[in-house]
């Protein structure tokens, strides 16, 4: 195969899961060999990027303004310069640039390639992810989203190609040092001495906390000394959602066995001692990393039943999936997967190498179209 020529488009290159797909896409095109570009407005992970081989190229395509088609002129100039042989666009701006500045250049164009990555809203603004030569949906449940909201989609068009974790990142049975769990106890005290609920999830309400703080009251009541972990709720900009869920907690008398943290690096360590991991987003998840993460370290997984996640459940772990909205069979789901969770997956289908190589055998064969 040819040395080909790839180039990303995206917002910005600050956190989340576009950017870590861009990052690992890009990561497996130096390793191949081919050339790797990435356009964005730049951020903290530029420098990752670059460290991997690939090339970055400043330029604010996620802004929404006046300016913009001026921005998709810049766009086209600089891909004319490039002559790439695909144009892979994440995220919509950046799709409508991409695609508006590939129909000015003169043929042979470069390939355009999207991939959805989360259910956008319906309608002329979202539906231009789906215009792409090839889409890549990252699950079943984003490619049933995409031909119901847009059913002149052609199917033979989308491609779906999950999004994996690495293995070794979230190996088997990894337990959390005796220094890490010392410290754990001095920082979050609140959480120790009971059965340890985790919620990983960005401050929104989106993510389910709420539900997750009724769940912890429920199995209280019940006599489970279980404590309640909300890792990554509370982010800058979010405090009156925080005071919210202190609040809430507090009404349910369970505020003292709550700890609501930032972000944090170490969150294989936090699932490895976490006797249950929650994923209770009251919106369809696209996917649901999280899911993955857990099972492979080898922890029990609950979790509303839709979207992504519903789907993940369903396939590897189907005990944890629960009807949405249902407290009932969610608080005895919990008390059974407490007392005996059943055996974990032996494998984890869902790989960063499975990802990375259908991503790249796509735009190989689009490329020798």
């Amino acid at each position: 195969m040819r040395r080909l020529t790839i180039v990303q488009l995206l917002p910005a290159l600050h956190s989340g899961g576009v950017e870590r797909s861009t990052l690992e896409i890009a990561a497996a095109l130096v390793a191949a060999g081919h050339r790797s570009v990435v356009i964005s407005a730049g951020g903290r992970l530029e420098r990752p990027l670059a460290d991997g081989g690939s090339e970055h190229i400043r330029l604010d395509i996620g802004r929404k303004s006046l300016r913009a088609f001026a921005t998709m002129r810049r766009l086209r100039a600089q891909l004319a310069e490039l002559r790439p042989d695909i144009v892979h666009a994440r995220s919509r701006l950046p799709a409508w640039l991409g695609w508006l500045a590939l129909r000015g250049l003169p043929a042979p164009r470069p390939h355009f390639v999207t991939t959805v990555h989360g259910m956008n809203s319906p309608g002329r603004y979202s539906g231009i992810m789906r215009r792409g030569e090839r889409v890549i949906c990252v699950s079943d449940t984003v490619r049933e989203y995409v031909l119901r909201h847009w059913p002149d989609t052609d199917p033979a068009r989308l491609t779906v190609v999950p999004r994996g974790i690495d293995p070794a990142e979230f190996p088997r049975g990894v337990p959390a040092s005796l220094a890490w769990q010392e410290n754990f106890a001095a920082e979050l005290p609140e959480l120790q001495g009971g059965r340890l609920l985790l919620l990983p999830g960005r401050g929104t309400r989106l993510k389910g906390h709420a539900d997750a703080l009724r769940l912890l009251a429920a199995l209280r009541a019940t006599g489970e000394d279980a404590r309640l972990w909300l890792l990554g709720a509370r982010e800058p900009g979010r405090e009156r959602y925080v005071a919210e869920l202190e609040q809430l907690a507090g009404a349910l008398g369970v505020r003292a066995v709550t700890a609501i943290s930032p972000p944090r690096a170490d969150v294989r360590e936090a699932y490895a001692v976490a006797d249950l991991v929650l994923q209770l987003s009251n919106k369809p998840e696209a996917f649901g990393r999280t899911v993955l993460e857990a099972l492979s370290v080898g922890r029990p997984v609950l979790g509303w039943d839709h979207g992504g996640v519903g789907e993940l459940l369903r396939s590897l772990y189907p005990v944890g999936a629960v009807p949405l909205g249902d407290l009932e069979a969610l608080t005895g789901a919990a008390h059974a997967l407490l007392a005996a969770p059943p055996p974990m997956p032996v494998t984890i289908p869902h790989t960063l190498a499975a990802m990375q190589s259908a991503t790249l055998e796509l735009y190989e064969r689009l490329a020798a179209d």
